[in-house]
């Protein structure tokens, strides 16, 4: 996330690539897993590794047909100049559409090739079948155990990518935005797996990814061309009429996991996309159905984030009007499968463009539209190469360039927290119960 100029949180200023502050030669990024190969034959066999597909380097020249970016030394005194850089940066991350880039940093250039190419189904397949060891690195063991490992060690990844683009995520970058995903073979075959060890208790934590209900579909135009520069699959305004969800994959997938011998349960606790599942007029109910009746822990995760319209905007997420109608199917399917679960909701503090009045909005739609007091918000972190990070720093709206209101005091930004959390300001809430959702969290 750092390979290019980004602007720092904790020093607070915009830094050049981590390449030059980790004096390497190379930087692979992406999920890596050709390219990390690639390199490591290049070096064997004593060629030359600089065309390779995902791999960043530094040079005295740029490559004559690459996209010259602005340079570290005007994007740091010229913000309009970081906003266009940035744009640059964050279309060029397709390796369908994607141009080489470069920019300088003093006497040299950093140049960053093409992405990878997106791996083939057998070559996610053949990663996943590869002999994982399941275990922290016996150099931690005198630590103690790693607790982190217990959500991981036998949760399945479905997918990799999420076109959800929520503003303040940096997976658009990392992992793409185009889904890739596993075969039903595979990822069966490494539930099976788990049943052959004596560690495993018969509980999967997670079938899922970054977005669990993105599995099994993708938009035809974006697998042929690349994705679109200028239109978003998802995003504040709904979904691209292109895109077209799908969750009988999915469906047919947990149902065959719940047979496998030795899988007690299978839990789906990545967080779902409502909107995506609202627009499946074919399977979004039955999808729905399943997760209640068989694959929710007692509790499903969403992530609203706001509820403010504006503030909804700047982070590219759904309006709560889908919230609103996911919450009444969901309880309702709960009801009719004869199942005490609930939602626990996401929300963000001091995102850019939100105000203690904008917090506000948000404890009186709680109390009163999800009958909840929430225990837990989490007070908005910039991190290097998103959108939000950019609207952070430039205290601009980088799609209009109009200035933007951005709370930058520690305490202040508690407080919007606080507005939210404090039991002395909740308003009444009846039988509504408690959320204790967690902060952390994959994606968006």
């Amino acid at each position: 996330m750092r390979r290019v100029a980004h602007y720092d949180y904790w020093d607070d200023k915009i830094r050049g690539s981590i390449l030059l502050d980790a004096k390497g030669d190379y930087l692979i990024y992406g999920m890596g897993e050709r390219p990390v190969v690639e390199l490591a034959e290049a070096i064997m066999a004593g060629g030359e590794p600089r065309n390779i597909r995902g791999l960043c380097y530094l040079s005295p020249e740029p490559p004559s047909d690459y996209l010259v970016l602005p340079s570290l030394e005007e994007v740091r005194s010229d913000k309009l100049a970081f906003i266009r850089m940035f744009h640059t940066f964050y279309h060029n991350n397709d390796p369908l559409a994607a141009k080489g880039l470069c920019q300088q940093h003093g006497q040299r250039w950093l140049v960053q090739n093409p992405p990878a190419s997106h791996e083939t189904q057998p070559e996610l397949d053949a990663i996943y079948a590869l002999d994982f060891e399941r275990a922290q690195h016996p150099y931690y063991e005198k630590q103690g155990s790693a607790r982190a490992l217990d959500t991981i060690k036998f949760s399945i990844s479905t997918h990799r990518g999420c076109y959800g683009e929520c503003n303040f995520c940096a997976i658009a970058v990392h992992e793409g935005r185009t889904i890739r995903w596993r075969s039903e073979g595979s990822i069966l075959a490494e539930a099976q797996h788990f049943s052959a060890r004596p560690d495993f208790k018969g509980i999967i934590p997670d079938v899922g990814g970054p977005t669990a209900n993105m599995y099994g579909y993708e938009c035809d135009k974006k697998l042929r061309r690349g994705v679109c520069e200028k239109k978003r699959c998802v995003d504040f305004n709904g979904l691209c009429p292109l895109l077209k969800p799908d969750h009988r994959p999915q469906v047919e997938l947990l149902r065959k996991l719940r047979r496998i011998p030795g899988v007690r349960k299978a839990f789906v606790a990545s967080g779902i996309r409502y909107d995506l599942l609202l627009e499946d007029q074919t399977a979004g109910e039955e999808y729905l159905r399943e997760l209640a009746t068989y694959h929710v822990s007692g509790q499903m995760k969403v992530a609203p984030e706001h509820v403010d319209d504006r503030i909804l905007g700047l982070m590219g997420k759904p309006g709560t009007e889908i919230l609103l109608e996911f919450k009444q199917r969901f309880e309702r399917i709960s009801r009719e499968v004869g199942k005490s679960q609930f939602l626990t909701y996401y929300l963000i503090a001091a995102h850019p463009g939100c105000s203690e009045s904008d917090m506000e909005k948000v404890k009186r739609f709680t109390a009163q539209k999800l009958k909840i007091h929430p225990e837990q918000v989490q007070v908005f972190t910039p991190t290097p190469s998103t959108y939000s990070t950019l609207m952070y720093y430039t205290e601009m709206n980088p799609f209009t360039l109009q200035p933007l209101f951005v709370e930058k005091n520690l305490g202040r930004k508690t407080r919007q927290k606080e507005i939210v959390t404090d039991d002395e300001r909740a308003p009444t809430v009846g039988r509504g119960r408690r959320d204790s959702s967690r902060t952390e969290r994959n994606g968006g």
